[in-house]
């Protein structure tokens, strides 16, 4: 039985004009990479909109294959016979030739320079559940338009549902955009070199930029009309390339390109008066010819697929709430193979971003284990595992397979040790992972047999972990990064940029957070909690290769006193009496930076925290009343020196508020689990806390339909910025809303 989930359906207010329609879009994946993404009504708003992007080694190197289709419904007059309206020839575009006379109605949505298609004048509706659903009516014909991609493999599938009602008959035309360009750039006409081989029921295209590729693309039925075939004057464009597509979002950003495709062909299906027809199109990276009798049923497979995973995905999380159902199904977008480990790992957003290290260790437990997914959560640590070097996870991979991940991250690591946490408190339920330190003599547990999880982690991780923690200990991390004589650490200098604010703009350094910011000496004390639980529980720690306990990793006696000298410098150097939250970092010379800024929460957040019960209460009062919105906090408090509070424009101006005012979905969770320990005392804020969190199924209808973007403007906090939909974000407010639902606080 299907679980539940937000279903998304929408009339003709949704798309009451060109502009409003522009506001939502959906997203397909198919967990490698690739996705499916436009608008309600159907305008390609973005460079990265698609109807199939494929990754050609996941999650990487992505190409755009398939930007869309064109429909039209083309009628003709009586007198013209039914073989000319089929082939078209000599027939204008835009309605007729000398004696016959052609009615058009373009079903398509786009925007150009000057001008636009405005098809969704025809459309009566749309629905995004499994898959977007578009719905349109005119002269008496309905036409319901699906997509759906199948996972695991670079291929889509559309469905057409044709009903002729009217007393005429009709030819349904569907035209295909085709590419092969890097899914972030345009093309120039010149650059749509294909070559073309036509076979019964389809289209192979290569491409001549990478002819070790072939594009397949086929129909259940129809005829395929050759559009070099249609005559060309000064006035009416080359058929075989869809010219000047003008992306709305990407103009608003400080884009002035336009981009092309390639249109070889246009399907032809007739539609008498009463007839039903199911068209089913295919379009994937394969040479393989899919016969057309065979099209209609792999079509009805890959949606029937889509269905399946999608309840069993729901099923799998135990969703019993409709908000938690539709972010499982969001979650799911972010968890992809990677083909250089074999294993699972998380993209940290769309429709640009490949997977980074801290994105996935913050957004770890949402992903996979508050959807119940531990196998793939297993895989996602041993996945980084394997790319820790010097101490250090990756901050992010490249986009293309061949090059090398950058590490120029303080944090990843340090996340890495609470996803390990939150992994074991998942899958064991075992009450030490509960996040109190128990202080008995008889130490955590330590004598009780081990579970099979805990195993995994002791043998393939908690060694990764001594790796880490010794690294950042001694100072053999990258960027100058080690704990000084008071326990804390500190790292980077000059140009780094380090922790998750780490925008640059050639030498301005827009927040420097250099030597000791607060969220890392936070997690740093969260690290050193769990490395002394860890170090209790496996009754050993790190073995060396002769079987010996590692000398070098410290245990019991020594990791109790660390943790107490960390508590003592961190609360003596980041409190701030006087303003009644922490500074945000300490430089070497002592230098406090007092400006408001949301990092903080995590000293309260974490399972193994250092202020005082009275402290962390004050803490997220200030940060409820100066940097709370209802999709995030902002990252600068208004008022403060810098302070911005739009993100928008070009490039170099939004670099400069991307962390000077603008709020981030994903520091929602963090807070709403501080709300939770230290003000639900009262019932008002119980259900004040309830009421924030079930504010993001408001934001889930816009935007991105399901998802939860990366980040908002700071003082109007309502559409998405950044990427549309967000790994962090996602996971954060699903966590969070499922863990503390659990507390039954209401």
């Amino acid at each position: 039985m299907a679980r539940e989930r937000i279903i998304y359906r929408f009339g003709r207010s949704a798309f009451r004009d060109f502009e409003t329609g522009n506001t939502r879009e959906w997203l397909l994946s198919n967990g490698i990479g690739g996705y499916a993404n436009s608008t309600l009504h159907g305008n390609s708003s973005r460079i990265f909109s698609s109807y199939l992007t494929a990754s050609l080694h996941p999650p990487v190197d992505r190409v755009l294959v398939l930007a869309k289709t064109h429909e039209e419904l083309i009628f003709t007059a009586k007198e013209a016979g039914r073989k000319q309206l089929f082939s078209m020839r000599d027939i204008a575009p835009e309605a007729s030739t000398e004696g016959v006379s052609v009615e058009r109605r373009d079903l398509a949505a786009q925007q150009y320079p000057g001008y636009m298609r405005t098809g969704y004048r025809y459309q009566t509706g749309f629905t995004f559940d499994f898959w977007p659903e578009y719905r349109y009516e005119t002269d008496g014909i309905s036409v319901c338009k699906k997509i759906a991609l199948a996972y695991g493999k670079n291929e889509t599938a559309i469905c057409y549902e044709l009903v002729n009602n009217g007393s005429r008959e009709a030819v349904f035309s569907v035209t295909p955009l085709f590419n092969f360009r890097p899914f972030g750039s345009v093309s120039e006409k010149g650059d749509l070199d294909f070559g073309v081989e036509r076979f019964d029921g389809g289209l192979i295209l290569t491409p001549g930029k990478a002819p070790e590729y072939r594009i397949c693309f086929s129909a259940s039925e129809g005829e395929f009309y050759d559009r070099a075939d249609r005559k060309t004057s000064m006035a009416t464009p080359n058929y075989k390339i869809e010219e000047n597509e003008l992306y709305c979002i990407d103009v608003s950003n400080g884009f002035t390109g336009v981009d092309n495709h390639f249109t070889p062909y246009e399907l032809h299906v007739t539609l008498a008066p009463g007839e039903r027809k199911e068209l089913g199109l295919l379009c994937g990276l394969s040479s393989q010819k899919e016969p057309a009798a065979d099209v209609l049923l792999r079509v009805r497979q890959i949606f029937d697929a889509a269905k399946e995973r999608g309840e069993a995905l729901l099923e799998q999380a135990d969703a019993g709430d409709a908000l938690t159902g539709r972010l499982v199904l969001s979650a799911d977008h972010f968890l992809v193979q990677r083909e250089s480990t074999g294993l699972k790992t998380v993209l940290a957003g769309y429709p640009w971003f490949a997977d980074w290290g801290r994105d996935t260790m913050i957004a770890f437990a949402g992903l996979t284990l508050a959807t119940g997914r531990f196998d793939d959560a297993r895989e996602v640590l041993k996945s980084f595992a394997q790319y820790v070097s010097r101490g250090m996870l990756p901050n992010v991979f490249p986009n293309n397979a061949g090059e090398e991940p950058m590490y120029n991250t303080i944090d990843a690591s340090l996340w890495y040790f609470h996803a390990v946490y939150k992994y074991l408190q998942y899958t064991t339920g075992l009450p030490c992972y509960r996040g109190q330190f128990p202080e008995t003599e008889g130490g955590v547990e330590g004598n009780s047999a081990l579970c099979a999880e805990e195993i995994f982690i002791r043998d393939e991780i908690y060694p990764v972990l001594c790796e880490i923690f010794v690294s950042y200990r001694d100072g053999l991390a990258r960027y100058n990064i080690h704990m000084d004589s008071d326990g804390l650490i500190l790292g980077g200098g000059g140009l780094d940029q380090l922790t998750w604010m780490d925008v640059r703009v050639g030498d301005i350094v827009v927040t420097p957070r250099h030597g000791k910011a607060v969220e890392i000496n936070a997690l740093w004390y969260n690290a050193i909690c769990c490395m002394r639980l860890f170090g209790e529980r496996f009754a050993g720690g790190a073995k060396g290769e002769d079987g010996r306990q590692d000398g070098n990793i410290p245990c019991g006696k020594e990791l109790r006193e660390l943790s107490e000298r960390v508590r003592h410098s961190f609360c003596d150097k980041f409190w701030d009496a006087k303003r009644g939250y922490l500074c945000d970092t300490v430089e070497e010379e002592g230098i406090r930076d007092t400006t408001l800024r949301p990092n903080q929460i995590f000293a309260v957040s974490l399972p193994f925290t250092m202020p005082t019960k009275e402290q962390e209460q004050s803490i997220v009062r200030a940060v409820y009343e100066k940097l709370y919105t209802p999709y995030g906090l902002r990252s600068l408090a208004q008022g403060e020196a810098g302070y911005r509070g739009e993100y928008k424009g070009r490039l170099i101006g939004r670099d400069l508020a991307y962390h000077m005012g603008t709020a981030w979905g994903f520091l929602s969770g963090a807070f709403f689990d501080a709300w939770a320990k230290t003000m639900c005392g009262d019932s008002h804020n119980r259900v004040l806390l309830k009421e924030m969190m079930e504010s993001f199924a408001d934001h889930m209808a816009d935007g991105c339909l399901g998802g939860i973007a990366e980040i908002f403007d700071g003082d109007f906090a309502c559409g998405s910025r950044g990427c549309y939909t967000q790994a962090w974000s996602v996971a954060e407010v699903l966590r969070a809303w499922r863990e503390i639902n659990a507390l039954s606080l209401w």
